[in-house]
């Protein structure tokens, strides 16, 4: 890896010049998360309802004592074996930082369309903790843009990331959609993103955006990455 190499006088005046640079994007992210709050809310009128662990449950349920629900759309199809190697690097960061979210009033559940069994079983093999549940044969991740019924993916109809991007093949894609409960025990759908906007979950980008390789996808996007019980054993280590 080539690189220029200066003297530490010239080394500081670089950094000074990006510091100013990543000064003005915080300022500019902080203004852009203030708009995001003060989005618009939409009233959730479907009673939702899933199959958990420990039997049927609906979308009020997710929340618990908290007053907000963040749910992250897990590619996990019916009938299929491939777990979503993306989708389970997002999640491998949850656990960790629900003990600090959820002290914020934030829960936080995932939803699929495949079977609770088939979850449950994924879920104990990832060693994950947070609540997920299965949405079925229901209507919520068609209704939240992430799920495409065969006849729409063949005519074109299958729009994701506000139609940003036609879906032909893949019946399930994944993204995150947050809910707020109002004081009379209404539902409202706040905000939902997807594709590169579900990288704000993922942390482990942030460390290696830090470093000069940046995140190492020679191989194309992502290419590295695996279910973290599949990389080689050295690897894991790193010790």
């Amino acid at each position: 890896m080539q690189h220029a190499i200066v003297s530490r006088k010239d080394w500081l005046a670089a950094r000074k010049a990006l510091l100013a640079r990543e000064l003005e994007l915080t300022h500019a992210l902080d203004a852009l998360r203030a708009e995001r709050r003060e989005l618009p809310w939409v009233r959730v009128e479907k009673s939702y309802v899933f199959d958990g662990p420990d039997g049927k449950c609906s979308l009020i349920d997710l929340f618990g004592e908290r007053g907000q629900l963040a749910v992250y759309h897990f590619m996990l199809a019916p009938g299929s074996d491939h777990i979503c190697p993306g989708c389970s690097y997002t999640m491998d960061h949850v656990d960790a930082a629900r003990q600090h979210f959820e002290r914020a009033d934030l829960a936080f559940a995932a939803v699929s369309r495949a079977p609770i069994g088939r979850i449950e079983q994924v879920k104990e093999r990832m060693g994950w903790a947070f609540p997920w549940v299965s949405s079925g044969d229901g209507d919520f991740n068609y209704d939240f843009g992430v799920s495409f019924t065969e006849e729409d993916r063949a005519t074109g109809r299958a729009l994701y990331n506000y139609d940003k991007t036609r879906i032909e093949k893949s019946p399930d894609m994944f993204g995150v959609s947050v809910f707020v409960k109002g004081e009379d025990g209404d539902i409202f759908h706040t905000y939902s993103t997807y594709h590169r906007g579900t990288e704000l979950l993922m942390g482990a980008f942030n460390w290696l955006d830090l470093v000069p390789k940046g995140r190492n996808e020679t191989g194309g996007v992502m290419s590295w990455v695996r279910l973290h019980d599949e990389y080689p054993q050295a690897e894991r280590a790193f010790a």
